[in-house]
């Protein structure tokens, strides 16, 4: 066997393109979760309410969030993934009355990446006879299969990563003392946003404590400004 027979080949390469529809839904809804959720329970601590007052408040946010972020997922990715098959149709119809057009559109598209003339052309052609909707649809729609919009999964994504994320603070009030039930869900809040925002980082190859830091600020921030309103209010529900 030779000696360039011995060397390893490269490695299967491994992108992470595919995740973005549900990824970005999932970081939403369980940054979301975490953050409302627990804005919610410590606002209303904040107030001196009782205990029962309390959970309630939290198991409301929670449903009304989940269903919320389910919705509006939904209807917001539905709109993009209409838009998305008004083109499709708008291409189909070109390429069924003007083929040549199309071709030659193709081909410019490729001219303008760098191929020369003839090659564009060629590049065009091949493309054409094997699938032309997708050629276009790809190159100059800028629509793929992996990045198109898939409402339904942004949506599932959206709201179970929302209830996930609701967990914890909830989980945190109902073992908290009674008296104290503000200060440890901060406390616990304040510990799993930066692990929530690394674990999403981490999903999408970014850097996990870049991904903490974000995350772990501006919840923390969140918490603030709802003990603070609640404070403020004092109020007892």
């Amino acid at each position: 066997m030779s000696r360039k027979q011995d060397l390893p080949g490269p490695s299967p390469e491994v992108h992470r393109t595919a995740r973005v529809g549900w990824l970005r839904a999932a970081v939403l809804g369980a940054n979301d979760g975490i953050v409302s959720v627990a804005g919610t329970v410590v606002g209303v601590a904040a107030t001196g309410a009782g205990a029962g007052a309390i959970l309630a408040a939290g198991v409301a946010a929670t449903v009304a969030g989940a269903m919320s972020m389910a919705a509006g997922e939904y209807v917001s990715v539905k709109s993009q993934a209409d838009t998305e098959q008004a083109d499709i149709a708008i291409e189909q119809r070109e390429l069924r009355e003007f083929p040549e057009a199309e071709l030659q559109e193709l081909a410019a598209i490729y001219e303008r990446r760098g191929l020369d003339p003839a090659l564009a052309r060629q590049v065009a052609e091949q493309l054409t006879a094997h699938d032309a909707l997708a050629a276009h649809a790809r190159d100059e729609l800028g629509i793929s299969e992996e990045l198109r919009a898939r409402p339904v999964q942004a949506a599932l994504a959206s709201a179970s990563a929302f209830f996930a994320g609701a967990l914890l603070p909830m989980l945190a009030a109902v073992l908290a003392p009674a008296g104290a039930i503000g200060t440890v869900v901060i406390a616990a809040t304040v510990a799993g946003l930066p692990l929530s925002g690394a674990l999403a980082a981490w999903a999408g190859g970014a850097s996990p404590l870049r991904g903490a830091l974000r995350v772990g600020f501006w919840g923390v921030a969140a918490m603030a400004a709802a003990q603070a309103v609640g404070s403020l209010v004092g109020i007892s529900v």
